[in-house]
């Protein structure tokens, strides 16, 4: 049995099927959700009708989802963001939750992993994480990300400070991070 539950989610997330799927799970089970696929319109909706709850994917067409976390949390720090990406990193994970997002979640993603995320005393009884071994490629995504972070996304300072050519940098950057 579903409970209602009238608490507003706004979910920022371009990937339009994926995006679809999960704000009609989440319709499902009682939130009145706001779909955007840019940030643009995110900031728009957030303006109108500041959300109990955000949920914001890392990579949008005109922007970047911390920045999106930054302007949200200045509007209503209220608000409870949450930052889900398919590019996961440590160094965007730990500037995610310094910008003011309570929590990170790594896609793929199901509705119920997400809506244990909006309620930190659901979350104590979720499954515990799978802290595996990571792999060396994994490890140097990790480290790139979090010089690109230091460096303010500056991908020819990062290339400076990580004593490799920018271009090497700019490819390493387009792959998807490594499994572990």
């Amino acid at each position: 049995m579903t409970t209602i539950d009238a608490r507003t989610v706004l979910f920022v997330e371009d990937d339009e099927a994926f995006g679809d799927r999960m704000c009609r799970a989440l319709r499902t089970r009682g939130f009145s959700v706001t779909h955007a696929a840019t940030a643009a319109e995110a900031l728009r909706a957030a303006v109108l009708d500041s959300p109990e709850i955000a949920v914001i994917d890392l990579r949008l067409p005109d922007g970047h989802g911390l920045d999106l976390v930054r302007q949200l949390h200045a509007l209503d720090d209220t608000t409870r963001i949450i930052v889900l990406t398919g590019y996961g990193a440590i160094a965007t994970a730990v500037e995610s939750v310094k910008l003011g997002a309570a929590d990170y979640l790594t896609k793929p993603i199901d509705a119920r992993q997400l809506v244990a995320a909006f309620d930190p005393d659901e979350k104590k009884t979720a499954a515990p994480r799978n802290f595996a071994v990571l792999s060396l490629p994994r490890v140097e995504w990790e480290h790139i990300q979090r010089v690109l972070v230091d460096c303010g996304g500056n991908v020819s300072e990062a290339a400076r400070a990580l004593h490799m050519h920018r271009r090497s940098l700019q490819r390493k950057l387009l792959k998807y991070p490594a499994n572990r």
